[in-house]
């Protein structure tokens, strides 16, 4: 691994890595996170099949994460925009907390690790948002990436 910033200049400004000298590969980026209830209020939840006033809680995550995953270019300032070819958000009750997986996969010179990052946040943050009248004390953690694959460098947590 490169000991220097890839999104800073010489000169110390903030630049759009050049990707186009790179070849295009088939790239997949899987994020993981965690929402963590109070007991009582997991109970409540897994009770009501995490049906809402709002809705359905996870399903409405799922979509919030996609609908992130697409605009991470529009979030992130030095992202790029991708053509997405695969965005899965998966949610599963663990314990007393929802775990949040996202994958992203693409055919592209640059990797989605940022797209998969997104899509587990904004997920997370929608369970929060929906849940948050029953209490505030409800954590988000844990989110990072998991893999990635078909760039320079492969990582596998």
């Amino acid at each position: 691994m490169e000991n220097k910033l890839s999104h800073i200049d010489d000169s110390g400004n903030a630049t759009m890595v050049d990707v186009s000298q790179k070849e295009i590969s088939t790239r997949v980026a899987i994020a993981t996170g965690r929402v963590i209830f109070p007991k009582e209020v997991f109970t409540t939840l897994s009770a009501q099949d995490f049906l809402g006033k709002k809705g359905s809680i996870i399903q409405t995550a799922v979509i919030a994460g996609i609908q992130a995953v697409k605009r991470t270019a529009d979030l992130i300032p030095l992202c790029h925009q991708l053509a997405l070819s695969k965005i899965a958000i998966d949610i599963q009750p663990v314990g007393t907390s929802l775990q949040i997986s996202c994958t992203v996969k693409c055919n592209e010179r640059t990797g989605v690790e940022m797209e998969a990052l997104t899509g587990v946040t904004i997920s997370a943050l929608t369970i929060y948002d929906m849940c948050k009248a029953l209490s505030q004390d409800i954590t988000i953690t844990d989110v990072q990436l998991a893999k990635k694959t078909g760039g320079k460098n492969d990582f596998n947590r």
